[in-house]
């Protein structure tokens, strides 16, 4: 093991996890975890790569090419769900490094990294459906004993008990089956399968997104609005946008001084005595935010509506490349990025925290909504498959 780079690691670690906690300590805790989380792959990245360079090899090269794949696509465009596929390889290729730097160096370090992957991999290897399937039952118990037993908060136990059939099916579906039978659940497994790994792609960039730290010089904040109590106050959740928002004012207020305008944006629905906006002006005026500092959009009744009249709100303005941000609970804001996307708004979005318990529920809500916004593409994916696989599945049965 080579004792000089391990020292330099350990002091350049130490030393950039000391200034990052100097110098974010304010921030919450997701953005601490973040940035020394990021410091901590960093030094990582260096460590292998001095000592691969000491061995006269640069393979660490390929690795850092797919992270350099999703550092500039991330950065030209954080909103898509192209970020997290990127990112997904980059940690496949890196794994895949990681091995071949075992092997070559024998570094205890790079070993240990290894070996927690692979314990990784294999717990949840291990796991698997049962597993899963276990924790979807238990969420759902409790989403349904603390939430409305609506269809949107049942999710999580529409889910568990479709995989639960799907285990039962395949169970009793051999290798020596019909392929009449064995066909549908291959096409099953795979559409399964292809889902997983768009929602892993759309939860990667998910979690990516929350950590979204935009400079505290914003002209605009829109703040996405949500159902009403007895439709004229503001729900919990709705509220948690707000102060989400009204946080950020406050600290640009301090640190920056730069005027910022809250646009709360909501209609009327049909069960509502007063548009959502009206509802969270008045929240927001019972926090002690002025009331010149409020300005409303009242006609929206989608978030591609609350993008697109906030933005005919702000052209109003006459501010010249107006600086513009938004407010949603943490599992919205990555789809309400495309939205604001489409409707020509360049925005990032802020999240406020959601109940853990509730966020299976939310994720698989907010996935269920991007695969009906990339419907056709979907389906043409997995129609191409079924074509391919069907056709291998019938040439098989001729030829035998």
């Amino acid at each position: 093991m080579h004792i000089l780079p391990l020292f330099f690691f350990l002091l350049y670690y130490s030393l950039g996890f000391w200034l990052l906690f100097r110098w974010r300590k304010k921030q919450i805790e997701p953005q601490q975890f973040f940035y020394q989380g990021t410091w901590l792959l960093i030094a990582i990245i260096g460590y292998t790569s001095v000592l691969e360079a000491l061995n006269g090899s640069f393979f660490f090269a390929i690795p850092l090419f797919f992270f350099a794949l999703f550092f500039f696509s991330y950065r030209r465009q954080k909103a898509r769900t192209l970020n997290g596929f990127l990112f997904n390889l980059f940690i496949v290729v890196y794994g895949a490094y990681l091995i071949y730097a075992t092997m070559t160096t024998r570094d205890l370090l790079i070993a240990g990294l290894f070996f927690f992957a692979f314990v990784v991999v294999i717990l949840a290897a291990t796991l698997g459906n049962i597993g899963l399937i276990i924790f979807l039952y238990w969420n759902a118990f409790i989403v349904m004993k603390r939430e409305s037993r609506s269809i949107a908060n049942l999710l999580t136990l529409l889910l568990a008990i479709a995989l639960t059939i799907y285990v039962v099916i395949t169970f009793f579906v051999t290798q020596n089956s019909a392929w009449y039978i064995a066909l549908p659940v291959t096409l099953l497994t795979l559409t399964l399968g292809y889902l997983f790994l768009v929602f892993v792609n759309f939860l990667t960039i998910s979690i990516l997104y929350q950590f979204n730290q935009p400079r505290k010089r914003q002209d605009f904040i829109i703040v996405l609005g949500a159902g009403l109590i007895n439709g004229e106050r503001v729900t919990p959740l709705l509220a948690r946008r707000i102060d989400k928002a009204i946080l950020f004012y406050r600290e640009q207020k301090i640190k920056t001084g730069h005027p910022l305008k809250f646009i709360m944006s909501g209609g009327q629905g049909p069960d509502e005595k007063v548009p959502e906006a009206v509802a969270m002006q008045q929240y927001a005026l019972e926090q002690g935010i002025p009331h010149e500092d409020i300005l409303l959009e009242a006609n929206s009744t989608t978030t591609y509506e609350n993008m697109m009249f906030s933005k005919s709100i702000i052209d109003a303005q006459g501010l010249k490349q107006a600086k513009v941000i938004f407010a949603s609970n943490n599992y919205h804001i990555f789809r309400a990025a495309i939205f604001a996307k489409e409707a020509n708004l360049d925005a990032d979005g802020i999240g406020a925290k959601t109940a853990f318990y509730y966020l299976p529920n939310a994720f698989l809500r907010e996935f269920a909504a991007m695969l009906k916004m990339k419907k056709h593409r979907h389906a043409l994916i997995l129609g191409i498959l079924f074509v391919l696989i069907t056709a291998v599945s019938l040439f098989n049965v001729i030829l035998s």
